[in-house]
Order: C-alpha cells, then structure tokens, then sequence
C-alpha cells in the first residue's frame, strides 16, 4: 500500500503535538476526489491549530493545512477527471476533515472548485484562503450597495493576507485605501499596494462617543474587539462594514446609534461555510475582475514542505507581513 508525507496535528493528553507523518489515502477522512497536493500556504488560524495556541479542531488526529491546490488524481464524482487543476480552501479542512498539509489529499467533490480562469496552482495558494475573504468582503459589500465614488475604504490589519490582498483589489477597482497597522516598517509595503495613506494603529483616534465624524465609506476589518466598535462611529450613511477576523478580541461593545441613524451595515465574512454556488462566483471574480494585481509582492516567501515546522511561531508573535506558500510537491 502506497504511503505518502503528511504533517498532522494530535491531541496527546490535553496537549498539542503536530508532526509529519507516513499515511495512506485510506487513512484518510471519506471523500469523492483524491487530489496530488501542489501547494498550500499557511494562515493565522494554521499556526493556531498546530501550535495549539487556539481551539481550532473539532477532532483529533487531522491532517493540518486549510488550503490546497493540485490535481486530481481519482474521482468518484463525474465533475472532475483526473489531470484536473483544482483548489480547496475551508470547507472544514483541518477543523473536522483532513486538510492539505499532505502529499495527497482526499476531500469531498463538493468542496473541489475547478481552477478558475486567470488562476494556477501556485497564483492560488498565493491568494488561498486569504484572498477568497478579501474577495468574498468585497463581492459582499459591493452587492450592499458600496462603490468607489462613495468615498475611502479603511482597512484594518493590513499587513496580514486577508488585509494586504484587500488593499491591492480595492485599489485596483478604483478605491481610496485606508490601511490601518501596527506595524510602522511597513508603510512603503503598504503603499506599493495601493493604499492611498497609512496609519498606525495606536494614532486612528476613534473617539468615544456614539457617533463620530464621518470619515470613512466603509471597511474591512481583521481585527474586531474596540477596534470594530470604533470604526462603526466613524462610517459614513449607508456604509458597510465587514468583519473578517478577530485577532483583537471577540466582544463587540457599541451603540446601536450608527445602525439606526447612519444606516450602516455590519457583514459577517465567514470564507470556510460559504456556500458552493457562491464560492464558485467569487473564485470567478478573483480570476479576473478582483485579480489583485501585486500577487508576488505579498506572497513573496515559498517555503519546502520539510520547513512547515518552523514557521508557525511568527504568526502567532505577529511578525509575518503578506502570505507564504508551501510547496508540497517535489515538482511544480
């Protein structure tokens, strides 16, 4: 029986441990597509899962990684064939099925999105996740009525994928970008993205009070917690907020004075349940009108497969600006 590379995470007693080990496709979670990894990458909720730092699996043992791209190799399901290119992201991989940490993957036919048109291997683990939340932020806000002309977007966060990714589609559809970090090194990184200024976080100065000048149209926030609540008072009448992270906390305490008098909008992005039909949609998107246009800028770093280990820490220390990749396979 053929045996392959795979990096999983364990519940021993109570404690964490996540390493690389010899499996078989049989030992894997049931599904209809057998898939020859390529690529996957790694994000905050990754490092979460394998150092334990978060709760993240419903079930122990899995196979990390929430993202893959790669080809088919087997199917049970008449939509694929193998020699398909092919992407998975979410869709409970790494939560409470067996993700793409592995030189093979086997997923459920419904999770499998054919490789959209503009896109690759590689350019689709460079977006991963990530990238289809920017996205899917985006799409969501824009079919609420948001619009270029409506004035600046603030992003929060914006060092991170999600927040980098965003800036770059904005500002390609013709938005004012805001981004909004800690990180006061990267202001040229930034910038070269396409966010129109810069601001520290610790300088934004949201005020207090119910309602506060308006100085935004709308924005996508990574960070939630005081945060989020501060930028409600500070969105323009009919604006959208959409809430894609929560690395600042999960309670949201505001009024509901920006709501009921400004009408603004508060859009919950939740990428790993999006339903298949408009998960297909937004990958479409992603091919060709929100291509982000300074894709090798943020995901700049690809590591090997065998160096998977030694990258979590600086996601959970907040050192890591844009996406990595990780090559699974031996060959492109």
């Amino acid at each position: 029986m053929n045996t392959f590379k795979a990096f999983r995470i364990h519940d021993e007693g109570g404690k964490i441990s996540a390493r690389f080990e010899d499996l078989t496709l049989e030992t894997l979670s049931p599904g209809e597509v057998a898939i020859r990894v390529a690529y996957s990458d790694i994000n905050y909720k990754d490092a979460l899962a394998a150092t334990g730092a978060g709760k993240i699996l419903r079930r122990y043992p899995l196979v990390g990684g929430i993202d893959l791209s790669g080809v088919v190799v087997s199917s049970v399901d008449g939509r694929y064939r193998p020699g398909d290119a092919v992407l998975v992201t979410g869709s409970g991989l790494s939560e409470t099925v067996d993700g793409g940490y592995a030189e093979l993957a086997r997923v459920k036919g419904e999770s499998v999105i054919p490789m959209p048109a503009g896109l690759d291997v590689l350019r689709a683990m460079q977006l991963g996740t990530a990238g289809f939340t920017a996205a899917l932020a985006i799409d969501h806000m824009e079919r609420n009525g948001q619009a270029p002309a409506g004035g600046p977007i603030v992003v929060t966060g914006a060092t991170g994928g999600v927040g980098s990714i965003a800036i770059d589609m904005l500002s390609a559809r013709g938005y004012e970008v805001v981004a909004v970090t800690g990180k006061a090194g990267s202001v040229d990184y930034l910038k070269s993205l396409g966010a129109s200024n810069v601001v520290m976080r610790d300088e934004l100065a949201l005020g207090n009070k119910p309602l506060e000048a308006v100085r935004f149209a709308g924005a996508i926030d990574n960070v939630g917690g005081e945060l989020l609540a501060g930028l409600t008072r500070h969105v323009d009448s009919g604006g959208n907020i959409a809430s894609v992270g929560l690395t600042g906390g999960f309670e949201l305490k505001t009024t509901v004075m920006p709501f009921i008098l400004r009408g603004i909008n508060l859009l919950g992005i939740n990428s790993s349940a999006t339903q298949r039909a408009e998960r297909l949609a937004v990958w479409r998107r992603i091919g060709s009108d929100l291509a982000p246009r300074h894709l090798a800028r943020i995901a700049s770093r690809t590591i090997a497969f065998a160096d998977l280990p030694h990258a979590f820490q600086a996601y959970i220390d907040g050192k890591v600006v844009g996406r990595t990749v990780v090559k699974i396979a031996a060959q492109p």
